[in-house]
Formats: C-alpha cells, sequence, structure tokens
C-alpha cells in the first residue's frame, strides 16, 4: 500500500481506502460480521482511513468501525464521518450551531471518542457554500475539540471550488471515476494549489465499473440502484455516478478490452484515479473480504499506459460525457 498526504493534516493516508457506506445501508443485505472482516482486511493490507456518515445505518456503519478500533489497539486508524443528511428536508437554515453540535455529539458517541478526525458537509445544498457562517461553526467545533479537521462531501464542481476558498476546509469529497471526468478538469488543479485533500467518492460507479453488473441483474429492494435510479431520493448522480445503465454497460464493455491479463476491472477502474496526484485516495466499499482483497490490491499494479489513458478519454466521450459532464 502506498499513502499519500491529506491536505494540511499532516496525515499520510492509504491511497485506496475503504468507503463504509455499503456496511451502514442502501446497498442490499449485509452481515456485519462480514463487514466487520473486510475491515479488518483492508487494515491487514496497510488501510489506516475509512469514510463514513451518520446516516449510514442510522449510525451502524459508525458503530461498526468503533468495535473494528476496539478489536485493533494500538493500529493508526483515521476516520472521517458526515453531517448533515439527518435534517429532514435540506436546507441551508438546518445547518445551525445547534443541529451542529448535536450531529457531532451523535457521531463521538457511535465512535466511541472523544475527538472526531475529519467531520465533513454531507452534500448540502449549493447555496450553503456560499454562507461563511456554517464554515464558522465548523471552526468553533474546532476550537472546542470536538474535531481536528473539517471538509465537505460535494455533488457539483462548483460547489468544490467554492469550498476550498474557505482556509478550514481540508478536504473535498466528491466523484470522481471512469464515468466522472470533470473535476480533473480545473478543480484538481485549485485543490493542489491550495494543499486540499481529494477523497475520490463512488469510485466504482456503483458497482457498474466491476464489471459484474448486466441487464439481468437484479438488485434488492432497499438497494439505492433499485429505488434512486433516477433520483427519486438523493441526488441521481449517487446512483451509477448518473450514467443510464444501458449506456454504462456499453462503455464498461469496451473497457474491458484494456484491462492487462491479471488484472480485474475493478483494479483498473483504481488504478486509473490513483493516475491523479491531486487525489489523496479512492474510497470504494466492501461488504466481504473478498472484495476487499481485490480493491486493495489494485495500487500493486503499474501505472496504466498512455494508450489505455486516451482509449479512456475516448470511450468516455463516446458513451458517457453528453450525459453527466455539463450536469455535475
Amino acid at each position: 500500500m502506498q499513502y499519500r498526504e491529506l491536505g494540511r493534516t499532516g496525515w499520510s493516508v492509504s491511497e485506496i481506502s475503504f468507503g463504509a457506506w455499503a456496511i451502514g445501508s442502501a446497498w442490499g443485505p449485509v452481515d456485519d460480521r462480514e463487514s466487520l472482516a473486510a475491515m479488518h482486511t483492508a487494515v491487514d493490507m496497510g488501510v489506516n482511513f475509512i469514510d463514513t456518515a451518520d446516516v449510514y445505518g442510522d449510525g451502524r456503519s459508525e458503530r461498526l468501525i468503533a468495535q473494528l478500533k476496539r478489536e485493533r489497539p494500538g493500529e493508526q486508524i483515521i476516520v472521517a464521518t458526515k453531517a448533515g443528511r439527518r435534517l429532514p428536508a435540506q436546507t441551508v437554515e438546518g445547518y445551525t450551531a445547534e443541529n451542529l453540535n448535536a450531529w457531532v455529539d451523535r457521531s463521538l458517541q457511535n465512535l466511541e471518542t472523544d475527538c472526531l478526525d475529519l467531520v465533513q458537509l454531507h452534500c448540502p445544498p449549493t447555496e450553503l457554500y456560499y454562507r461563511p457562517e456554517v464554515f464558522g461553526i465548523l471552526d468553533d467545533l474546532v476550537k472546542a475539540g470536538k474535531i481536528r479537521y473539517y471538509g465537505v462531501s460535494v455533488e457539483k464542481v462548483e460547489e468544490a471550488l467554492k469550498a476550498i476558498e474557505y482556509p478550514g476546509v481540508q478536504s473535498v469529497q466528491i466523484i470522481f471515476n471512469l464515468f466522472r471526468h470533470r473535476p480533473a478538469e480545473l478543480f484538481f488543479q485549485e485543490a493542489k494549489r491550495r494543499k486540499v485533500g481529494i477523497l475520490a467518492r463512488v469510485p466504482l460507479a456503483s458497482g457498474l465499473l466491476t464489471g459484474k453488473i448486466t441487464r439481468d441483474t437484479q438488485f434488492a429492494p432497499d438497494d439505492h440502484r433499485v429505488f434512486n435510479r433516477y433520483g427519486q431520493a438523493f441526488d441521481r448522480g449517487e446512483t451509477f455516478s448518473g450514467v443510464d445503465l444501458e449506456a454504462g454497460l456499453q462503455a464498461v464493455e469496451e473497457l474491458k478490452a484494456l484491462v492487462p491479463d491479471g488484472m480485474t476491472l475493478t483494479q483498473f477502474a483504481l488504478r486509473w484515479i490513483l493516475m491523479f496526484d491531486a487525489v489523496t485516495c479512492a474510497i470504494p466499499g466492501a461488504k466481504r473480504p473478498a472484495q476487499a482483497q481485490e480493491n486493495f490490491a489494485a495500487g500493486d499494479f503499474p501505472p496504466l499506459t498512455e494508450v489505455q489513458m486516451m482509449r479512456i478519454r475516448e470511450i468516455y466521450g463516446k458513451y458517457i460525457r453528453a450525459q453527466v459532464h455539463h450536469r455535475w
């Protein structure tokens, strides 16, 4: 495992880290014992950074991470969580000092700690990024010793660019994968200039980029790939990166032809993300140890070639760009 600096925190984190949404909720059936085993496998392979949120299983994900930390005493495991989606409806007015303190207190309890490593605003409304008073509340939480650092999780490049104008923002979590190229155009350059960490979320486009999904794949009713296919529950871009399933499957077939022998499409997709030095880490999810092993071996492969990178851009332009590039 290789490590990269996370913003100005002084932390070096695993370039492929653990995304803990799937072990909490909205990805079909999950077994807590297998989830813990997957996280243990990740730590065994050198992962030292886990991303979660207070709403993943209504705290289930955070509590599992607390259990992992109890079972791995002495290990450095940095935990990033998120706050804001506990609001019944997303409004800027909901991001008050009272609410933010309450959400942080709840995560402190779930994670069994007296100070949260990194708290990220969880895809709030775009208008919030134009409200400096909200970031002032986060500064106060740092001063109070409840959080060490803070960042944001965003839907749009516009939001990311605005967020990093605030000096306290240490990290931006943004969807970046083979089906989402736009962040690399301007945002990465600006984030590097300001020394802001980048967490590449949804790195496998909700499983599309594993190559294991087909037109006949059936998902459980509580899987967001059923109930949010068209943005019915939250932003459409969170599911399959906003890509139409048919177009995504066609693109995947062409991508498969680029994958070298001995490498899976999953590993190829993750290795592509690591080609961008502005990225601190990718955060794929894993519900089982075998998934974790596949994910975290991706960094062991050599860099992609110029020909592979060029073909990826061509496939993106042919199938994906018109659907997503202008939207997020």
